[in-house]
Order: structure tokens, then sequence, then C-alpha cells
């Protein structure tokens, strides 16, 4: 197999994004990636597009084609195809388009990630997303993703004595983080009083333990690592792509404080990359729960199971610390417009590893892991990157 690199990134800022479209936000994203790599139009291969649900959210589906359209590339008739897998979706579209290049179909392919989710009711937006848990058990009786976390954090507190404090330290982090990223939904701090005097959603969920509803694009360009110096001085290198699936319901799982999908598609990753956990410096994870950064902490090996929450008690995971994760803002402050979050990811670990992260920068950054889950864990995409 080829090596592959991305050579080019473009974002959008997430939020209530009421004055752009759903064409907008992809193009814009997509110029920007492409303007970075320094490519043109006639440079790329193909196009994969990472968007859950668009249907449900703005009316429109056949996805690809618009974004090749909203691109300004359908007179080029490049290929353009939309990835689903719930929240997973932009990180299962990076995943295709390096594999199409690892398996020299492509030399040079553009992937982006979007949705526009605030463009429907919040009642509507809860009853979309929960089309990505199993609606005949789950959805039917009323089952929500916060209520779903809800249940692994009453789990996880029960069995290892995590606490409520612990979930809202998580939040702190993230929201510190995502002060210092302009692009993030959310750039204020926040305290652990606040967090824990917040409205309840799931017990012991608080409206701050929850990502928010986001509009959003992101955008990267990926190219056969033998070429990639054509483009730029700076590429980066994806040394690992692993996927693993799980039971679509909580019910099903052996343990629901384990996303099992993690755990294995973390352990085909570490062995493609020829890495450990302890070899990660620094780390963008699912946090779309504060209970999710624990459970993912643990199951990427960061740290043992059950030890999660005294990990973020003790500053294990701010960006001063041994595994700075989510340097972002993760889900919970940058935002999660769930087609782009996996994509947006991986251009923050790459921002990372080429030294650009500003104000967030982990300093001597070398190798980087995002981590994409979808539904409650049922799908999860995990991708490690190295700085050339």
């Amino acid at each position: 197999m080829r090596e592959v690199a991305v050579i080019g990134i473009g974002i959008t800022k997430f939020g209530e994004l009421w004055d752009k479209s759903f064409r907008q936000l992809i193009a814009e994203a997509g110029s920007k990636a492409i303007f970075d790599a320094g490519i043109e139009g006639k440079d790329i291969d193909a196009l994969y597009i990472g968007s859950m649900s668009s249907g449900r959210f703005i009316g429109q589906e056949h996805v690809g084609a618009l974004v090749a359209d909203a691109a300004g590339f359908s007179h080029l008739h490049i290929p353009a195809t939309r990835i689903e897998g719930a929240c997973a979706s932009g990180g299962l579209a990076v995943r295709q388009g390096y594999l199409s290049i690892a398996s020299g179909v492509n030399d040079i392919v553009v992937v982006g990630g979007i949705e526009k989710m605030n463009d429907v009711a919040g009642a509507s937006a809860t009853e979309t997303l929960a089309t990505a848990a199993d609606q005949e058990w789950e959805a039917f009786f009323g089952a929500t993703f916060p209520g779903l976390y809800a249940m692994i954090a009453t789990r996880h507190m029960h069995d290892y004595g995590t606490t409520k404090e612990q979930l809202a330290q998580v939040a702190v982090k993230n929201h510190a983080n995502g002060a210092k990223n302009p692009y993030a939904q959310y750039k204020f701090e926040v305290t652990v009083e606040q967090v824990m005097a917040a409205v309840p959603v799931a017990h012991p969920l608080g409206l701050l333990d929850c990502s928010p509803v986001s509009d959003g694009a992101a955008a990267i360009v990926l190219c056969a690592m033998d070429k990639a110096k054509e483009f730029t001085d700076k590429p980066v290198k994806i040394i690992a792509s692993g996927q693993a699936s799980d039971t679509l319901p909580l019910h099903g799982r052996r343990d629901i404080t384990t996303l099992d999908a993690t755990v294995h598609a973390a352990k085909m990753a570490y062995k493609q990359a020829n890495v450990t956990p302890k070899d990660i410096d620094v780390a963008e994870v699912h946090d779309c729960f504060t209970i999710a950064e624990i459970c993912a902490i643990e199951d990427l090996g960061f740290v043992e199971k059950g030890k999660g929450g005294k990990a973020v008690e003790e500053n294990i995971t701010t960006l001063d610390g041994e595994i700075p994760v989510n340097t972002s803002g993760g889900l919970k402050a940058k935002g999660h417009p769930v087609g782009a979050t996996g994509v947006a990811q991986i251009i923050e670990i790459v921002e990372q590893l080429r030294g650009e992260a500003d104000k967030r920068q982990v300093e001597d950054a070398r190798i980087g892991l995002a981590h994409n889950v979808g539904g409650s864990g049922a799908t999860c995409v995990i991708h490690i990157l190295e700085a050339i």
C-alpha cells in the first residue's frame, strides 16, 4: 500500500450559522483546503463527503453531486461520493479517501464533512440524531442520545466511583481549549460549579455535559506521499487508519462502559502504525458527552480502565498534561456538526503536527490520534498521523 499524506486543510466556523447555506459552508471549507494544498481542480481524482442526515436536516439528499457542483467542479465530472456513518461520517469519509490513495486507485482526493443542523427545531434535531440509535429497541421507547450516554455515565460511576465533578472537569478543560480556537462554537470558559449547576438533561448529565447542535464544514486534501512534496513542504503522513463496529443498541454490549469498537479500531491502528498509546503526543477524541471522553481515554489505552475520571481530575489530559486531549475544544466546545466532526478532528491534529495551533499548541507534538464515533459506539474510526 502507498503512503498517504494530508497536504491541505480548511474549516469554517462552527455554530448557529443562520446566514450561510449548506452549499456555502462546504464551498468555503473546500476552497480553503484546496488553496492550502496548492492544487487545482484538474488535480483532483475524487471527492468524498461525510454527511449524516442532510435529508432530514435540510431536505437534501444526493449530497455528493451537490458538493461537486457547489465547489465549481461539475464541469470536471469528478466522482463524488457521500459517506454516512452517523456521527462518524466524517472520519469514515477520511478513511475512504485514504484507502483509495493507498490502494493506488487515486493520487489526490478531497475529503469534506458537513452538517447544517440548526435549520430545524430542537426537537426535530434530537429525533434526527436518534436515527443513529436502534429504532426498534431504543428510539421507539423514547431513548435519546443524552439518555443513552447517561446510562453509560451512571454505570461508570457505579463500577468505578467516577464522580459528577470529574465529568464536569472534562467540560471545564475543553471549554478552556475552545476559548483559544477561533473556529469554536463556544469560545468561553466555564467552571466546575457552572457545569454542576447547569440545567439537567438526563441524570447525571446536565446541559454543559452535552455537545451542542451545530452547523459547519471541514475539508482536507489527501495525496500520495510520493507526490506530496510537489505541492507542499509540510505534509503530514497518515500512518494508520482503523475501523470497527459493535452492536447498535446498548443492551447488546458486553459492558456499556467500554466501547469495544474503539478498543478494536485502536488495536488495528496501533499495529498498523507500529506505535503504542504512550507514543501519542496529542489526541482528538469523540466527546459528544463528558462521559464519552472519559470512556475514550480508557478504551484508547491512555489510562487504565476505570481511571479516566481520576486522570481528568489530575490534569493528565490538559494542554500541558501527559496526553493532551481535545486541544480544539472537542465536540463539547468547538461544536459538533456531525458530518464534519471527524474531518475537523484531523484538521486539529494536522495543525498541531505542523506547529500551527497557536495558543493551543502542544510542545514538540510529532504523533497525533483522531477518534471518531458513530452513535453510542456502534461505529468507530481512528487515524494516527505523524509529522514529517
